[in-house]
């Protein structure tokens, strides 16, 4: 197993064009499940130059029934869109939270899928769609994540902050973060070079002003990564020169553009699904969220110090056709061990998505949030996160006993 290596990763900032359409998209998620705790979502949407358009298929009561909207609920939606992007923070010529188009073309799910997804009889609820997902931890960082991804995110989050609370009223809602590290012993020994391009108002892209934002950015940089790490490091800040454009205006946006930002930086598989726009009987989502859970407890219990871990489902098929374990050789115990602890938690359900949803909580409005700065890594409050947390140490321990 190599351990001397350079290693990238990437954010991108809530102002990003493609996270203000997953942040729409799971605005919209939250909107139903606060209606209708089993309704079924999958909303995309795309964002260009003063327009925001929806698409998908959905199902709640009291919302969307018999194929018609009940009165009000299309004027919730808009509102909920525009509130989105004002929040986000764009009010800007190509781009404004109250002048921009909007199209919703929604509709109702199939019924096919439906039937498919749906409990009756003696059949338990089954997966929303086929497919692998991937968790994965390490204990790089506090939180458990690659370190490459953790300061990526971390950077942007602190600017966002500045923007929001006029400390750096320079600053516009799009921005990018590039972190790589050197990696000896498989441990970040050195940040290599760290590349932030974030958009800016007129003017700050010469003289005393782009000095004034290269120094600010700089400040952050040394805030968020510890100064051990920051040893001839090589800044690349706004390297295009002017970034005025930028969001939907620059670049058109999509839900699910950025799976490996929501993710772990690449640091790990990804099984090709997105998360934003989905209801949690979409195991592109729910799954993805338990194998998260399940790898950080694994590594939180001391079983080992890197841990990934694969589910499999087919559409309409409660139980998953596979569970994968890999602890990168670091485990305490063997792999297949802790395949079988797994199963043998009762709390866990069988991993099915009805068991999933239930024991991590899923069916309530708690996806707006993580629809920028990632889906792992975070801190879990209340509702929110509730894969983040590392509850099942104990259960874990025991079953391996």
């Amino acid at each position: 197993m190599r351990t001397n290596y350079l290693f990238t990763s990437e954010s991108v900032s809530e102002g990003h064009p493609d996270k203000v359409s997953d942040q729409i998209s799971d605005a919209i998620v939250d909107l139903f499940l606060s209606k209708d705790p089993e309704a079924r979502i999958a909303c995309e949407t795309l964002t260009t130059t003063q327009l925001v358009v929806l698409a998908g298929e959905i199902r709640c009561k009291g919302v969307y029934e018999d194929g018609a909207w009940a009165p009000g609920a299309q004027e919730e939606i808009e509102a909920t869109v525009r509130r989105t992007v004002k929040e986000i923070g764009y009010e800007q010529e190509g781009f404004h939270w109250e002048t921009f188009r909007f199209e919703n073309n929604l509709h109702g799910q199939s019924a096919h899928i439906a039937q498919g997804v749906d409990a009756s009889g003696n059949k338990d609820e089954g997966a929303g769609d086929q497919g692998i997902m991937f968790g994965y931890a390490t204990d790089e960082t506090p939180d458990l994540m690659p370190a490459t991804l953790y300061y990526s995110h971390k950077i942007l989050e602190r600017m966002a902050a500045d923007r929001h609370s006029g400390a750096a009223p320079f600053l516009e809602p799009d921005a990018k973060s590039q972190v790589t590290l050197r990696y000896e012993g498989s441990l970040p020994v050195a940040a290599k070079a760290v590349v932030v391009s974030t958009q800016h108002a007129a003017g700050y892209d010469k003289g005393d002003k782009e000095a004034e934002l290269h120094a600010y950015v700089r400040k952050v940089v040394a805030e968020v990564i510890p100064p051990v790490l920051l040893r001839d490091t090589v800044y690349h800040i706004n390297p295009t020169g002017s970034f005025e454009i930028g969001g939907p205006d620059g670049d058109a946006g999509l839900t699910g553009r950025k799976i490996i930002v929501d993710t772990y930086g690449g640091a790990a598989p990804h099984g090709g699904g997105a998360f934003s726009g989905k209801d949690p009987t979409k195991v592109d989502r729910s799954a993805a969220y338990i194998t998260r859970y399940l790898a950080k407890n694994i590594v939180a219990a001391g079983l080992a110090t890197r841990c990934t871990i694969q589910l499999a489902y087919a559409i309409g098929v409660s139980e998953p056709l596979s569970l994968y374990v890999d602890t990168h050789e670091t485990g305490t115990v063997g792999d297949d061990k802790i395949e079988a602890a797994i199963m043998n938690i009762e709390k866990l359900g069988g991993l099915t998505p009805r068991g999933i949803r239930t024991h991590l909580g899923l069916n309530k409005p708690i996806y707006r949030k993580t629809a920028a700065y990632g889906h792992f890594g975070r801190k879990p409050e209340g509702d929110f996160f509730p894969w983040e947390r590392t509850d099942l140490v104990n259960d874990l321990k025991a079953a391996l006993a």
